[in-house]
């Protein structure tokens, strides 16, 4: 006699899901090199029980964002850009500029543009933590160091 199986294709929702704390130096590291994995632990894509349509990555806390490095000619020709919503009021600054005065934004921008567009995409930029230098005020939540093979 032959056993039967059901088999069903198990969707993780929002109550089975536990976020866990990781921190990276981000410091001598490339900056798109870096915001892909960011993005993937944002998501959740690095664990077993990843489903697209819910929130199960986990936090992510990122020290030293002012030591990040560009490949190429990056530092001088990449642009970002901000648009205030009035008639011309784009403004654009080089990355050079941004690392100097807003380091931060340099990784966020970066990891933006890595998840969805959506509601849960802005629900998963609420777990990016990123500061210029080597603290952080997390540590009561006790990160664990990010893991090399993300």
């Amino acid at each position: 006699m032959t056993e039967h199986h059901s088999w069903t294709t198990h969707s993780t929702n929002a109550a089975e899901v536990s976020a866990e704390w990781f921190v990276v130096d981000a410091a001598g590291l490339t900056v798109g090199r870096l915001a892909t994995r960011i993005s993937k632990v944002l998501q959740g894509k690095h664990k077993p029980a990843y489903t697209a349509h819910t929130d199960t990555g986990d936090f992510v806390v990122v020290v030293n964002a002012e030591k990040v490095v560009f490949s190429g000619r990056k530092l001088d020709q990449k642009q970002y850009h901000h648009y205030s919503g009035y008639p011309g009021g784009l403004r654009s600054t080089t990355a050079r500029k941004l690392l100097q005065t807003r380091p931060e934004r340099v990784l966020q921008a970066a990891v933006q543009g890595m998840v969805p567009g959506t509601r849960l995409g802005r629900q998963m930029l609420t777990k990016l933590k990123v500061y210029a230098g080597p603290t952080h005020p997390h540590t009561a939540q006790q990160p664990r160091p990010f893991p090399d093979h993300i």
